[in-house]
């Protein structure tokens, strides 16, 4: 074996240099481009599309859709760096624009020639904006249970079918939808590609939510909706296959948004630690708060590195990806959720008035444990690979 020196060696616990300007771009973006207008966006319940799509210029329409199909063909670490940034400016925005890539990757992946050819530009140009349509009023955790059905009909498929809590719903163009082809159980799943204005397409009420209000979440319906046979993506039968590789990557995203959301508290908080006074003395000074400032921050630090270990283990292909992704899951969304409500704490009763942002961050971050998989069914996932292994 060889020796190597530091120069020379293989970076395994630090980015490397275009690793962090990837990072510095995004932070960019964030901090001109969302942070002074994340407030106000929850506060009127807006959706930034003129904001998303600047993204595009920045490659963040197809950030790990491959370079020869039009994007950026980066990593899934490098994906991670990117949305823990933007979500420093807005956790919600940032999430939606994580499910778009997730939606385009999957079309570059699992796409035939014409659909990468057809479709693929205008997503990674964010020219179209995607939705990523799974769950149902009964299937959440049990997604292999949907029910939306695809009747094939000659050359045509007929949807029918109601999807639930649908991120980006009626705003967007474009719906990745998981529906029943065959009979019961994960084999009888197809997926299908569905334009906004296709007819039998509707959508619910926009709800109303503790957080994530940068971003619509309404119901997707389909009643009698006719879409061509070469619309459905991959083989038939193959869609909860394709729905469940599109989970892990998606949960290394969420998991980062929760660390971007979390980082942004503890700067709000050590910010305003230096500047508030109490009893003659500010914040800073007393040695408790420093501890627990100190804890966040080794907590926060902790996560980051275990989500980008189970980035890179995806990037790899590694035989325990999904186990890992679960793990990074649940510890960074839990960390990013606890990291920003002690934030809030640090604050006083200033932390629970809007103006100050930190109340937005904790109900934003609220959400992370529940989607992409319950951190329930992530220990689930966990136990699982456990046992078998085991056994």
């Amino acid at each position: 074996m060889n020796a190597t020196t530091p120069s020379d060696a293989t970076p395994q616990f630090a980015l490397d240099e275009a690793q962090r300007a990837i990072a510095e771009m995004a932070r960019g973006f964030a901090d001109e481009r969302l942070a002074p207008h994340a407030l106000e966006w929850d506060a009127a319940r807006h959706f930034p599309l003129d904001v998303i799509r600047e993204g595009a210029a920045l490659g963040m329409g197809g950030i790990y859709v491959r370079e020869e199909s039009g994007g950026s063909g980066l990593t899934r670490l490098d994906a991670a760096l990117i949305f823990e940034a933007l979500a420093t400016g807005c956790p919600a925005v940032s999430a939606y624009m994580s499910i778009h890539n997730m939606v385009a990757w999957m079309v570059d992946r699992f796409g035939d020639d014409a659909q990468r050819r057809d479709v693929l530009p205008a997503l990674v140009s964010m020219e179209h904006l995607a939705s990523y349509c799974l769950t149902e009023p009964g299937a959440g955790s049990d997604a292999a249970a949907l029910k939306t059905k695809a009747v094939r009909d000659g050359d045509d498929y007929v949807l029918d079918g109601v999807k639930q809590f649908i991120s980006g719903a009626g705003a967007t163009d474009l719906y990745l939808v998981m529906a029943r082809s065959g009979g019961a159980g994960p084999r009888g799943i197809s997926s299908f590609l569905v334009p906004k204005d296709t007819k039998g397409l509707g959508f619910g009420a926009n709800e109303r939510k503790m957080g994530w209000n940068a971003q619509p979440t309404r119901q997707v319906v389909f009643e009698s909706c006719r879409i061509p046979a070469r619309f459905r993506l991959g083989a038939e039968g193959e869609g909860f296959r394709i729905a469940m590789s599109g989970l892990d990557g998606g949960r290394v995203n969420i998991g980062a948004c929760s660390l971007g959301g979390a980082q942004a508290a503890l700067e709000k908080a050590q910010r305003y630690m230096g500047e508030r006074e109490a009893f003659g003395r500010r914040l800073e000074d007393f040695q408790a708060l420093q501890f627990r400032l100190a804890d966040m921050a080794t907590e926060l630090e902790a996560a980051r590195l275990f989500l980008w270990s189970a980035a890179a283990a995806l990037d790899r292909g590694e035989a325990d990806a999904t186990r890992r992704c679960a793990m990074a899951k649940r510890i960074a969304t839990d960390t990013g959720f606890n990291v920003a409500n002690n934030a809030l704490q640090l604050f006083g009763g200033y932390g629970y008035l809007a103006e100050y942002g930190i109340e937005k961050i904790v109900r934003d971050l609220r959400v992370h444990q529940i989607l992409e998989g319950t951190n329930e069914i992530m220990r689930l996932i966990v136990a699982r690979g456990l046992i078998g292994r085991n056994a």
